[in-house]
């Protein structure tokens, strides 16, 4: 596991990021970063293109202040996705839809991830993503 810093862990509203993101960061022992208590550091709530831009670049400057680190973000876009460059992508697609239309219409599905989940249980699969990067 040596070789592996960041953990980003995407989708939509909803689809349990942040608990998985929890759990694997304690059992992990890494820094948790959740997107948006950093937009609520920043008071920076601007959900434009611009704004979507300058979080994800925010949130790849913080990745690159720890030597472990689990971070959920929705990452809608794959160029948001390209910015952060984690080193293990968990794409939660446990959702369809989430409370917010405007951004589950830009949400484009990860072509190329670690994990793909497709149901709630973040026990489970924190055993299997750090059996997996162990």
């Amino acid at each position: 596991m040596s070789n592996i810093r960041t953990i980003v862990i995407v989708g939509l509203s909803g689809s349990g990021k942040t608990t998985l993101a929890k759990a694997l960061s304690k059992e992990l022992n890494a820094k948790h970063l959740n997107a948006d208590e950093i937009r609520h550091e920043y008071n920076d709530w601007d959900f434009s293109e611009a704004g979507r831009l300058r979080q994800a670049y925010r949130i790849k400057n913080l990745l690159d202040k720890h030597d472990l680190v689990v971070c959920d973000f929705i990452a809608p876009k794959a160029i948001y996705r390209h910015i952060v460059d984690a080193d293990i992508l968990v794409w939660m697609d446990t959702v369809k839809e989430s409370q917010y239309k405007d951004t589950d219409s830009l949400f484009e599905p990860p072509n190329q991830y670690n994990f793909r989940i497709t149901e709630k249980n973040a026990d489970k699969y924190v055993k299997i993503i750090c059996n997996s990067i162990r």
